[in-house]
């Protein structure tokens, strides 16, 4: 369901053997699929607690983007182990948006190399690899060892963070802008914006249905800032201090 009434009062968590849970008045979360809703970080059950207690007279589900993506980490409901869900990630780069030019008309086509060129050279010289872009219809032909490169950094993280990280490049449409947000080389606001460039340019010269456009905005925003939060939580390893849901 997409809402439901809500049933608790108080929200708090705890520390049980396998992590921190998720305390409603004195049930324990449960996932989908009925498992006990634990995860790694104090910091992040924090996080996902605060989603709870911010709903108001009814449950809003979709809104709650950090518990879905621990319901994903803990449920694996695609039975995927973390080399497929590494390689589904690195797929993205031969569709990744910033590799894929216009021709015409000749001042997107300019907008694109002026805002995309700077976070692909990034990303290059980051990585130290070969990425590109191509105004053909098939993309740029990446390089393997380009491929094999991401693979081996993203066998870095864990499996929790894979999924944040899966989750941020499926809104965005692109690992390389993923990354340049997750490794804090731009900003939630800018990851979006380029996410969306010809679109934006479209809404500049034909105008939008403002209503919509300003809500499919802020909804990629919160998506995207929901995930890389969550990578970043499920990757550290230090904990907070005691301080639950202070009004």
């Amino acid at each position: 369901p997409l809402e439901r009434k809500r049933f608790y009062q108080n929200v708090s968590i705890s520390q049980g053997e396998g992590g921190f849970e998720i305390n409603l008045d004195h049930r324990k979360l449960k996932t989908p699929q009925a498992k006990l809703f634990t995860v790694p970080s104090e910091a992040l059950a924090i996080a996902v607690a605060t989603e709870w207690d911010s709903q108001k007279d009814t449950i809003k589900f979709y809104t709650m983007h950090l518990t879905t993506l621990c319901n994903t980490a803990l449920d694996n409901p695609t039975q995927r182990n973390k080399m497929q869900l590494i390689r589904a990630a690195v797929k993205f780069l031969e569709t990744d948006t910033v590799c894929y030019r216009v021709e015409e008309p000749a001042a997107l086509a300019e907008l694109q190399k002026n805002e995309w060129d700077p976070v692909i050279a990034w990303a290059e010289k980051r990585y130290n690899v070969a990425i590109g872009s191509s105004t053909s219809i098939l993309g740029p032909n990446i390089p393997a060892s380009t491929k094999e490169t991401f693979v081996s950094h993203l066998a870095s993280y864990n499996m929790w963070a894979l999924q944040g990280i899966e989750y941020v490049i499926t809104q965005l449409k692109s690992l390389i802008l993923s990354m340049g947000l997750i490794d804090r080389h731009i900003t939630v606001e800018k990851a979006v914006l380029l996410s969306r460039l010809e679109e934006e340019y479209q809404i500049q010269r034909w105008g939008n249905v403002e209503w919509a456009h300003d809500y499919d905005l802020c909804e990629l925003r919160a998506r995207a800032a929901a995930g890389t939060l969550f990578v970043h939580l499920c990757s550290e390893s230090s904990t907070v201090k005691h301080k639950l849901l202070q009004d």
